[in-house]
């Protein structure tokens, strides 16, 4: 991991397509005083490029994107072994996408709508 200056917090990366919802989630942790950089992507190749340049410390990840999926991009930061917490956020909520993502190295699964609001404080929780 990179060398941060004293009670600097690494980047969270959001990993999604939807602009929208993207916009949403910035706004949400914002208002619950999220304080570490909050930075984006819209694609797998976005998305390791940054992991590499910024070293996040938590990427929210959605598995549906256009081009290589959310699972290639969680593949791809457990087998380059990037130090970072993985949460998988998606409308793919079935048993099979929870029990893959998790298999695959994912720390956390939840419903991009059912559990929109918990984001936030799991963030924090992930945080420390």
């Amino acid at each position: 991991m990179k060398n941060l200056l004293p009670n600097e917090k690494p980047a969270l990366l959001i990993v999604d397509d939807n602009k929208k919802y993207v916009v949403r989630l910035i706004s949400l942790l914002e208002e619950a005083g999220h304080a570490s950089p909050i930075i984006t992507a819209e694609n797998y190749d976005e998305a390791i490029s940054l992991i590499a340049k910024k070293k996040p410390g938590i990427v929210l990840l959605d598995i549906n994107m256009p081009g290589k999926t959310g699972m290639e991009v969680l593949r791809y930061i457990k087998r380059e072994d990037w130090e970072c917490k993985v949460v998988m956020v998606t409308n793919h909520s079935n048993e099979s996408y929870h029990k893959l993502c998790l298999d695959a190295g994912a720390n956390y699964f939840l419903d991009k709508t059912r559990d929109f609001g918990l984001i936030p404080s799991l963030v924090e929780k992930m945080s420390k």
